[in-house]
């Protein structure tokens, strides 16, 4: 199901909606941003890749201080999100891999360790067609 969000431009992308969802995935994406940065993540990057994508609306690219601090990230974001309507539909990778993607489905976030995130340059690559959006704490 997708909607226009309020207020939005008539060219603007369509966002999905998901049933009995609270947010619309901007909002969801924020909230992680919210719920990532209360946690210490660091450099997060926030890419709005609708645009370029038909799997989902947003990343959100995070990097992780330490192994437990990895897996903290995760669980956290994970029970805050499912709190509010969003349950995970998949997780792959671990904190052992350096690298751990949460699939909210209109909602990506990638969890790295320093190492891993700078082999992979995901907004590097993905922000080649999208505008990249850093939040600092």
């Amino acid at each position: 199901m997708c909607y226009d969000l309020p207020g939005e431009r008539p060219d603007a992308p369509l966002r999905h909606a998901r049933k009995g969802s609270k947010l619309d995935s901007e909002a969801l994406a924020h909230r992680a941003i919210d719920v990532l940065s209360d946690r210490q993540a660091l450099d997060i990057v926030l890419l709005d890749i609708s645009r370029t994508s038909s799997f989902t609306d947003y990343f959100v690219i995070v990097t992780a201080q330490s192994p437990l601090h990895f897996n903290a990230l995760a669980d956290h974001l994970e029970r805050e999100l499912a709190t509010e309507g969003h349950d995970l539909r998949h997780k792959e990778g671990s904190s052992g891999s350096g690298w751990l993607l949460l699939d909210f489905v209109d909602l990506i976030v990638h969890v790295f360790t320093p190492d891993k995130r700078e082999y992979y340059r995901l907004e590097e690559l993905w922000g080649r067609t999208t505008p990249v959006v850093r939040f600092t704490g």
